[in-house]
């Protein structure tokens, strides 16, 4: 990310999904849409996936109690170094953590923007696949932006 951005963790309800935050509640296991988000943010500006966050009706963020974190963190990085999932594995230990949030603890995705030549990232082992943030949206690159 150009600029580091700060999240307060104990204040969820002050954000809402951005051009840097998605919020996932991976209650069912981690969802598959996370790739497209990674893509997304390591195409453009970098952000933050939280795992075990939802949307209020406003839209503001809310922590929800994951039944298996660790699990959860463990299955992110098997799928993470899978080239079928995503071109290439850009974070560190660091970027990927457990994080307190109210009563509940969520998983935090630091993703940064992709230096070259790993970008553009893209998703199911095809390099069409990619991925750009527009807004809170993740949004397929049109062939242009590709090149």
């Amino acid at each position: 990310m150009a600029e580091e951005r700060i999240i307060d963790f104990e204040d969820l309800g002050a954000y809402c999904e951005n051009e840097w935050i998605e919020a996932k509640s991976a209650v069912g296991g981690l969802p598959e849409s996370i790739w497209e988000t990674y893509s997304a943010f390591a195409n453009t500006g970098g952000g933050y996936i939280l795992l075990g966050v939802q949307e209020h009706k406003d839209k503001s963020l809310y922590a929800v109690r994951l039944p298996d974190p660790e699990g959860l963190m463990e299955e992110f990085w098997i799928q993470a170094r899978d080239r079928m999932n995503i071109s290439a594995n850009i974070l560190t230990q660091d970027d990927v953590y457990f994080q307190p949030a109210g009563e509940y603890t969520i998983i935090v995705i630091r993703v940064p923007r992709a230096e070259w030549p790993y970008r553009p990232l893209y998703i199911a082992g095809d390099p069409h696949n990619v991925y750009v943030r527009v807004g809170e949206s993740d949004v397929m690159a049109d062939p242009e932006e590709i090149h």
